[in-house]
């Protein structure tokens, strides 16, 4: 059954989906009920990490041999992408060992670069799918007294035709999809819905006294201003629409705009693009790698910094040469003569950059006279 879950954005009211790791949870938990408890349910349910609860017909549910398996369609709600409509499988069966091990079947991409959510030869399921998907099993487990193990081997039927459509291929995932999702839902995106509710957030904020303000792109932003609290001025999340956004800012009378925002994000900005979204540039290790050529980096770093999936994989080679703080801080001059170049003097900016994997990494020269002002 469809999410009944609705965002509103800007005057749009636009229903969310669930992720491919939500499927895969559900998959998981309709297939380990059928092994073990010998039910065949008419609905699957779930609570995501978000604190939604998720409903989805089992597709497929049947005995293979001394298996289970079960199949839930994606539904990615009015943000229907490459996946929209494919069916994520679980197959599910006892093994002699405790615990559970999950593994990727066909049409389930391998990591083939590091740098990415799980090590190079693993299959393409990220961290939160995995909790989530062994979550559902255990739950059942404990319903049947099963104090036995499970071995959930995942599949897409169709994933490596439909991964040729995304960036799968780009960051070093081969033969299919990933299984992905940190809250377990999928919130549309409308470009031009968001951007009207950036400007709405930003008319509330100076309708409300304003006069400072802290930008970033989304929830790992958010996550990082809960952790380090930087002061009182009120967050608007931008999405990827960094250069909308600080035009909209230049409409009001705020003084002081910082914006916070994960270096795989930001650091496009050090090239001048404004629109951070992977569809319109992604410039990232072209990025890294000119500036760490300017900072002294051999030919083989160099090709190891464009070979390289990830921001956070860029940091780690950066560190094996000693280069990290000399190219961050080329990057971050860089980003902040772009920043002033799109404000033209309206107000004062700056920046912050951050990495899941490695915290804090540093501040433009104005983003740190910013904070201060705060203190």
């Amino acid at each position: 059954m469809a999410l009944e879950h609705y965002i509103r954005s800007g005057q749009k009211r636009l229903r969310c989906g669930y992720t491919t790791g939500t499927c895969a949870a559900l998959a998981a938990g309709g297939a380990a009920s059928l092994l073990l408890l010998g039910e065949a349910p008419e609905r699957l349910s779930l609570m995501t990490p978000k604190g939604l609860a998720v409903e989805a017909a089992p597709e497929g549910l049947r005995y293979e041999g001394d298996a289970a398996v079960c199949g839930v369609r994606k539904d990615g709600g009015d943000d229907a992408d490459a996946t929209h409509g494919l069916v994520v499988v679980a197959r599910v069966e006892k093994s002699p060992g405790p615990g559970v091990r999950i593994h990727g079947g066909e049409g389930v991409g391998r990591v083939t670069k590091p740098g990415l959510d799980q090590p190079v030869g693993a299959a393409a399921i990220n961290r939160v799918p995995r909790q989530m998907v062994e979550a559902q099993a255990r739950t059942v487990c404990a319903k049947a007294s099963y104090a036995g193990g499970l071995e959930v081997t995942l599949s897409i039927p169709g994933g490596r035709e439909a991964a040729q459509k995304t960036f799968n291929p780009a960051l070093g995932v081969e033969g299919g999809l990933s299984i992905l999702g940190t809250s377990g839902i999928v919130e549309p995106m409308s470009q031009q819905a968001l951007v009207d509710t950036i400007a709405l957030e930003l008319n509330q904020a100076a309708a409300l006294g304003a006069r400072d303000l802290i930008l970033t792109p989304g929830n790992y932003g958010e996550e990082f201003l809960r952790q380090h609290p930087l002061g009182g001025a009120p967050v608007v999340k931008v999405s990827n629409f960094i250069g909308d956004a600080l035009d909209l800012a230049a409409g009001h009378p705020f003084r002081q705009v910082l914006l916070v925002g994960h270096i795989g994000k930001l650091v496009k900005l050090a090239g001048g693009v404004m629109n951070t979204h992977s569809r319109y540039a992604d410039c990232r290790a072209e990025l890294f790698c000119a500036h760490a050529a300017c900072c002294g980096a051999s030919r083989q770093v160099c090709r190891e910094l464009l070979q390289a999936a990830t921001a956070d994989r860029c940091i780690e080679i950066l560190d094996g040469a000693g280069l990290r703080e000399p190219v961050l801080r080329r990057l971050l001059e860089a980003i902040q003569l772009h920043l002033d170049r799109r404000v033209q003097g309206k107000y004062r900016v700056g920046a912050v950059l951050f990495s899941n994997t490695y915290g804090l990494l540093g501040h433009t020269e104005p983003g740190r006279e910013i904070i201060q002002s705060w203190k």
